[in-house]
Formats: C-alpha cells, sequence, structure tokens
C-alpha cells in the first residue's frame, strides 16, 4: 500500500470518527433530551421537569452546540478527502453545511429562552408562573420547529456528498446512492412538516427509514477507511 493510500485511509477514519459522534451528540441533543424532558401538550409539566432536570437541560444546548462544531470539521475533512472528485460539489457540500450550522446555532437561542423563562429572574416578576410556562414552553417549541426548518440543509448537503462517493473509485458506489436516498429522506420530512402536518405520525417511519440510509457511510468510513482504486 502506498504512502498516499495510507494517508487517505487515515483521513477518511478521521471522518468517520468524526461522523460518529456528531450522530452520537446529535441524537442526545435533539432525541433523548426532549423525549426525557418535555411533555407534549402540557406546559405546566415541562416546566417542572426542566427545573427539577436543568443540568440535563442544559447538557442538551452544550451537547448541541457540540454537534454543529464538529459537521463543520467533519465536512471539512470530507471536502479534503474528496475534493479531487470535484472541487465544485466538494465546495456546494460545504456552503450547505455552513448554513445549516450557521442555522442551527441562531435556532439555540431559543432553549435558552426557555431557560430565561423558568430562571425566576426578578424582570419576569410581572408575569403569573403558568404565563411563564407557557412562554418557556413556546421557545421550546420554536426550537423543535426550527430543526425542521434546519432538516433541509440536513438533507441537501448530501446530494453532493453522495455524488462525490459515486464518482469515487475508493468508496462503493452503493453507499453514494444511500447518501442521496436519505438527503431525499429529510427533505420529505420537512416537506411534510411544513405542507402534510396531518400526515406527520403516518410517514415518520418511512422518512426515517430513508434517513437511515446516511449510517452505512458512517460505519465504512469508520472501519474500512477506503479501498484501493484497484480493489
Amino acid at each position: 500500500m502506498t504512502k498516499d493510500m495510507n494517508s487517505t485511509r487515515k483521513t477518511a477514519r478521521i471522518a468517520g470518527f468524526l461522523y460518529l459522534l456528531l450522530a452520537l451528540t446529535g441524537a442526545f441533543s435533539i432525541l433523548y433530551v426532549p423525549s426525557a424532558l418535555v411533555v407534549f401538550g402540557d406546559a405546566a409539566a415541562t416546566a417542572e421537569r426542566i427545573a427539577s432536570s436543568q443540568s440535563l437541560f442544559r447538557a442538551g444546548i452544550l451537547s448541541g452546540i457540540v454537534s454543529h462544531v464538529i459537521f463543520v470539521l467533519l465536512v471539512l475533512i470530507l471536502y479534503h478527502l474528496l475534493r479531487e472528485i470535484s472541487r465544485k460539489q466538494a465546495m456546494l457540500m460545504v456552503t450547505l453545511v455552513v448554513i445549516g450550522v450557521a442555522t442551527g446555532f441562531v435556532n439555540t437561542v431559543n432553549q435558552l429562552g426557555a431557560l430565561i423563562a423558568l430562571s425566576g429572574a426578578e424582570f419576569l416578576s410581572a408575569f403569573e408562573e403558568p404565563e411563564l410556562d407557557a412562554l418557556a414552553y413556546l421557545f421550546i417549541r420554536l426550537h423543535s420547529h426550527g430543526i425542521q426548518i434546519i432538516q433541509i440543509f440536513w438533507g441537501l448537503w448530501l446530494f453532493p456528498f453522495g455524488l462525490l462517493v459515486y464518482r469515487s473509485r475508493f468508496i462503493p458506489k452503493v453507499l453514494g446512492v444511500l447518501l442521496i436516498i436519505a438527503g431525499v429522506g429529510y427533505l420529505l420530512g420537512t416537506i411534510t412538516f411544513l405542507i402534510l402536518p396531518q400526515y406527520q405520525s403516518a410517514l415518520a417511519t418511512p422518512i426515517m427509514i430513508l434517513e437511515m440510509g446516511e449510517l452505512p457511510i458512517i460505519l465504512w468510513l469508520l472501519i474500512v477507511g477506503v479501498r484501493a482504486q484497484s480493489e
């Protein structure tokens, strides 16, 4: 194996490690923490859970911020790995991720707004407790809805990424196809949320299955890295 192949494989495995960290931190922030603390439709119960487990809520915010940073590092590593295939597509991939990350950082303000509403600060004394609970719940819902919009970029970046993988000679083409399928899944999730909310529950499982097309590339990069082009 040549020195260049060793270097490429090392870069790919770094990308796989970052991708795995992104998946774990993102899942903790977006899935685990809300499922543990948010009682859908009940502002008072949600406020009580956050007040009693504020450290968990704050950990979720921090995990989300860390995941944004990891996402930027990941796409830069992928750019380095795939840029020789098509610099234009690689730059498009980076641009879409950066826009999505910037939007995600802005959306984090909604979580901080919920914390402020439940902080018991003196300047909030003009509000009754049920009003503050409702305000905090509103911020939480805005954050959740913001994620649905940010999913557009989670889907869009997978199209140039998938094409780059498909055109590469050192990663299986099927993984590129699966990335594009996952991108379609994320976009369908946002479209359903915005236009067909009455079908969200019915389509949640099929959309999730499509989105899981992103997982194989993580395992491939982490375990295999790249294969020799002659293989």
